[in-house]
């Protein structure tokens, strides 16, 4: 099979077009013909040494990316799977997903049937950017309907998909991005934009019940502002330093670092809140030859929506 591995840590160019086995599954695990890889900031991350590199740098063949759609080949007798399911998920994070391949040993637990209403490429979009909106709202939070809710960077790919949820939810969202984005983040659902470029959020921003930061930096620091006491900053990028969460704990605000996990139940959530429409991914779709090309865009921190590789 094609696969793409990281022999070093760099640029694009450390990213190499190998040939590998098939991989073999366990009895809890499926074998999936990859259709559709998703890209993600953690990808970039990884790739240069940072992300989660640390925790897989030993494993070889090292073959980075979560994000998956595609249709079982083979299953394991406990995996609950037949072969010719179409299957989606973000498999085995924060761990060695090894998605960058045509073909993927994927534990069942992660994984939930694809609706046949959407595309390869857009059951792989919505997974670990979709998983970290609906984590973070739904297992990390308990906000009720008309509570309001600031998303940062939200036409990105885990922005997009937060503003969707939380509309679904009732919540009340503020939308930061370009200009540029102002009418997609609006027709996601958002009820305010706000374009970071030529207005400081925290100058409109008020009475926020949660802010879901995907920028991180000095943007946590300047988002306790416009909390209420007792409302929650949530940050996914780089944590949140020891100074932050003193200045919010001093101002009666929780932040606090988030990381998404592989959890197959929320993937069934998300299965069927694509098959209802309650949200729909932005994908930009590329071929799978074109990962040097694909990850240049996601290290611009410029994208719109999600980024896909079409496997097959």
């Amino acid at each position: 099979m094609k696969a793409i591995v990281l022999n070093e840590t760099g640029g694009t160019d450390k990213l190499v077009y190998t040939d590998l086995p098939k991989p073999n599954i366990l009895p809890n695990e499926v074998l999936i013909q990859t259709k559709a890889i998703a890209i993600n900031p953690v990808d970039i991350k990884t790739r240069m040494g940072k992300g989660v590199y640390g925790r897989i740098k030993d494993e070889q063949p090292l073959i980075i990316g979560w994000d998956l759609s595609g249709i079982v080949v083979s299953a394991g007798d406990e995996s609950g799977f037949k072969p010719g399911d179409e299957v989606f998920g973000m498999v085995n994070f924060p761990g060695h997903g090894k998605a960058y391949a045509e073909y993927v040993a994927a534990p069942a637990s992660h994984l939930a049937l694809k609706p046949a209403n959407i595309s390869f490429e857009e059951a792989a979009a919505t997974t670990l950017a979709a998983l970290t909106a609906y984590q973070g709202l739904i297992h990390q939070t308990s906000l009720s309907k008309g509570q309001r809710i600031l998303v940062h960077a939200a036409a990105g790919g885990v922005g997009h998909f937060i503003v969707q949820i939380a509309k679904h939810l009732g919540l009340y969202v503020i939308g930061t991005s370009s200009a540029e984005n102002k009418s997609f983040v609006e027709e996601l659902g958002a009820d305010e934009h706000t374009d970071y470029k030529s207005v400081r959020f925290e100058e409109v921003a008020k009475d926020i019940d949660l802010v879901f930061d995907t920028i991180g930096g000095d943007n946590i620091t300047r988002s306790i502002g416009v909390l209420k006491k007792g409302g929650t900053i949530i940050s996914i990028p780089s944590g949140v330093s020891e100074t932050q969460i003193e200045e919010a704990k001093s101002a009666g605000i929780n932040a606090f670092f988030f990381l998404v996990q592989s959890n197959g139940k929320d993937m069934e959530v998300l299965a069927e809140f694509l098959q209802q429409g309650i949200i729909k991914p932005y994908v930009t779709v590329y071929d799978f030859s074109q990962i040097a090309e694909a990850h240049a865009q996601q290290e611009t921190g410029k994208t719109k929506g999600k980024l896909v590789l079409q496997v097959s």
